[in-house]
């Protein structure tokens, strides 16, 4: 299911399509330090575990820098997790449970060219690092009966009770946040 799901086109654009969406919204706004007009200012990715067809669509990051005081303003990304190399899309479904037979994520990261290594550590980072973010820490009163955290990410993919696409895209645009450094209110202004 996993590598069957990354090899779907359309759910990609659609991810595309939010991201171009939310960086549409940051350029709108302007900047948040002293409301300059903000240029485009795109910065290289280069995403594993995608689609060849659309490489060249994944194969950046939106981003702009303010014509004022020259600050970088990176928009959140459903394509993205963070700084990580793969895609957000990756380094969630193969980071759950569901595959946890060792010998099937081996098999599933050789089709994927994820070492298996890569995928422990992602594992490691839900169980230990995730529920220490600030994401986590001010949403997660808001699911009840709380999510196990020894479960992450399926419990919290369970949560988002759709169709699998639908579950994905809520569960991608609820982790967007954490692609990008946080602002405190004492740094605006």
């Amino acid at each position: 299911m996993c590598h069957a799901f990354l090899q779907n086109p359309n759910f990609l654009l659609l991810l595309l399509q939010i991201d171009t969406d939310l960086a549409v919204k940051m350029h709108v706004s302007g900047c948040f330090y002293c409301t300059g007009k903000l240029h485009r200012a795109n910065y290289p990715r280069k995403p594993r575990c995608c689609l060849d067809e659309l490489f060249d669509d994944f194969s950046f990051r939106f981003s702009f820098c303010c014509s004022v005081c020259r600050l970088r303003h990176t928009s959140v990304s459903v394509r993205f997790l963070g700084r990580r190399v793969y895609l957000g899309l990756a380094v969630v479904l193969m980071s759950a449970s569901r595959t946890a037979d060792t010998s099937k994520v081996a098999r599933l990261g050789g089709m994927l060219h994820v070492p298996t290594l890569t995928i422990q550590r992602w594992r490691e980072w839900w169980a230990s690092q995730f529920p220490h973010t600030t994401l986590w820490q001010a949403e997660c009163a808001r699911f009840m009966p709380p999510v196990r955290l020894c479960d992450l990410p399926d419990s919290l993919i369970d949560r988002f009770s759709s169709p699998i696409e639908e579950a994905m895209k809520k569960l991608l645009i609820f982790l967007s946040p954490l692609t990008v450094s946080q602002v405190t209110l004492n740094e605006v202004r």
